[in-house]
C-alpha cells in the first residue's frame, strides 16, 4: 500500500533520480516537478526518464516570464550581488521554483514535497522555509538529511553505482564529476575536484560561455533602454540588421546570447554559505551581468545622490542577503522588496555598451526625461549655474571639525600620518 504522494523536485539529474527511485523503495508514489525555467534542458528526455523509473506522473511548468519579471528584474533594480560578486543566480531561482512546486503538489493532492539538496548546501533552506511559508502543514521529505538515505549512499560514486545497477542514465560521470544547477540566469559548478578551491577549472567545464580568450576579435555594441530601472528594450546589429527585442524573456535570452557569445560573466569565488560552511563555486551568469551593469552606469546619471546612497548602504545588501539565504517570502523579504521601487522611478533612459573578450565597456548613456546632470553647470570651462566663490563657504563650513581635530592631535603631539 503507498504511503502517500509525493512531490519530487526532479532535474533529471544524477540526484534527483536516484531520489526518485528510493522514494519509490520508500512505498511512496511520486509526481515528478520540473521547471521549465531556463535551462537547455531535454524536458521529454526527463520526462521518459521520470516515468521509466517510476513516476505516476511528470509535471513541467514553465515558470521564465515569472522569473524574469517578478525575480530577475527587481534584482537589477536594486543591484542585488553577494559578498561583492555573486550575482545570486541560483537564489533567483528558488522561490519561482518553490511555488511552483508547491502548486503542483495541492493539484495533485501531495502530502509532502521532496527535493535533493544536500545537507550542507543552501538550496534546502530555500526552498524548505519557501515551502513552509507558502503551505505551512506541508511535510518535507529531505533524503540527504536522512541517516537511511545518506549511509547507504555516503558519495556520488555510490549515486553513480546505483544508477548503474538501476539502469538509471545519467550525464555525470566520474570523469566529470561535478554537479550542475542552471536556469536562465545563471549556471553553477559545485563539488568534485571543485572541491579544491586552488584546482583550476577545465576549460571543458564552462558551458555557456566562450572562453574570453577565444571570444570574438571584433567588439560588439549594443543598447539598453530602461523605464524605472527595469530593462524594456536592447538592440544591437547581427549580419548588416538592426535587431531590437522588448519582450522580457526575450530579451534576457538576447542578453544572454551577446554576453556568451563575447566570454562576458564568468566567475570563481569562494563563498560564505548561510549554513555556516564555506564553499568553492563556478558560476556563469551572462546576461545578468550585462543587464546589471549597464543599469548601475545609468543610474549614475539619473539617481538622486542621496537615495542611491541609502538604497547601496541598506536595501541592496540587505535584500542580496535575503535572496542568498532563501528568506524571500518571509515578513523581511516582503518588507525590502518594497523599497525597490521607489528608488528607481527616476532611472529612465539608454546605455550604450560594447562586449569585447569578456569585459563590458560603457560607450555613453543619455536619458531624455531626467535632468539631474547638467553639462553647463558642470563644465569646467563656463561659469553658469555655478558660481566658484560660492565652494568657499561650503569648504569652510566643512573644514569647523577637521580643524578642530588638527588641533587635538598637535595639542597631544600625536602627528597626523598617512
Amino acid at each position: 500500500m503507498s504511503k502517500g504522494k509525493v512531490c519530487l523536485a526532479y532535474s533529471g539529474g544524477l540526484d534527483t533520480s536516484i531520489i526518485l527511485a528510493w522514494l519509490l523503495e520508500q512505498g511512496y508514489e511520486v509526481i515528478a516537478f520540473m521547471a521549465d525555467i531556463g535551462q537547455e534542458e531535454d524536458f521529454e528526455a526527463a520526462r521518459a526518464k521520470a516515468l521509466a523509473i517510476g513516476a505516476t506522473k511528470y509535471v513541467l511548468v514553465d515558470v521564465r516570464k515569472q522569473f524574469v519579471e517578478d525575480v530577475c528584474y527587481p534584482a537589477i533594480q536594486a543591484n542585488a550581488i553577494y559578498e561583492n560578486v555573486y550575482l545570486l543566480g541560483t537564489s533567483l531561482a528558488r522561490p519561482v521554483i518553490a511555488q511552483a512546486q508547491i502548486q503542483v503538489a495541492e493539484d495533485e493532492g501531495c502530502f509532502a514535497v521532496s527535493h535533493g539538496c544536500t545537507g550542507k548546501g543552501n538550496d534546502q533552506v530555500r526552498f524548505e522555509l519557501s515551502f513552509y511559508a507558502l503551505k505551512p502543514d506541508v511535510k518535507v521529505i529531505a533524503p540527504w538529511r536522512d541517516p537511511v538515505f545518506f549511509e547507504r549512499f555516503a558519495g556520488r560514486k555510490d549515486l553513480l553505482a546505483y544508477a548503474a545497477e538501476k539502469n538509471i542514465p545519467v550525464t555525470q560521470t566520474t570523469a566529470k564529476p561535478w554537479s550542475t544547477d542552471e536556469n536562465l540566469a545563471h549556471i553553477s559548478f559545485e563539488a568534485g575536484i571543485l572541491e579544491d578551491p586552488d584546482t583550476t577549472p577545465p576549460k571543458d567545464m564552462w558551458k555557456l560561455t566562450v572562453d574570453p580568450l577565444d571570444a570574438p576579435e571584433t567588439p560588439e555594441d549594443f543598447t539598453v533602454f530602461f523605464d524605472k530601472g527595469k530593462p524594456i528594450k536592447l538592440t544591437y546589429t547581427e549580419n548588416g540588421q538592426e535587431t531590437s527585442v522588448t519582450e522580457p524573456v526575450d530579451l534576457f535570452l538576447t542578453a544572454n546570447k551577446l554576453a556568451r557569445r563575447n566570454g562576458v560573466g564568468r566567475i570563481d569565488i569562494v563563498e560564505n554559505r548561510f549554513i555556516g560552511i564555506k564553499s568553492r563555486g563556478c558560476y556563469e551568469t551572462p546576461g545578468l551581468t550585462l543587464l546589471r551593469n549597464t543599469h548601475i552606469d545609468l543610474e549614475g546619471l539619473t539617481l538622486d545622490r542621496e537615495v542611491r546612497a541609502i538604497r547601496d548602504s541598506f536595501v541592496t545588501p540587505t535584500y542580496s542577503k535575503i535572496l542568498y539565504n532563501g528568506l524571500y517570502f518571509t515578513p523581511e523579504g516582503e518588507y525590502s522588496r518594497s523599497m525597490i521601487q521607489p528608488s528607481q522611478n527616476t532611472v529612465n533612459g539608454q546605455v550604450r555598451a560594447r562586449l569585447y573578450k569578456g569585459s563590458i565597456i560603457i560607450l555613453g548613456r543619455s536619458s531624455s526625461t531626467e535632468k539631474l546632470y547638467d553639462a553647463t553647470e558642470s563644465s569646467m570651462d563656463e561659469l553658469t549655474g555655478f558660481q566658484p566663490q560660492e565652494a568657499s563657504g561650503f569648504i569652510a563650513v566643512q573644514a569647523i571639525r577637521i580643524k578642530k581635530y588638527g588641533e587635538a592631535k598637535r595639542e597631544k603631539n600625536d602627528p597626523i600620518t598617512l
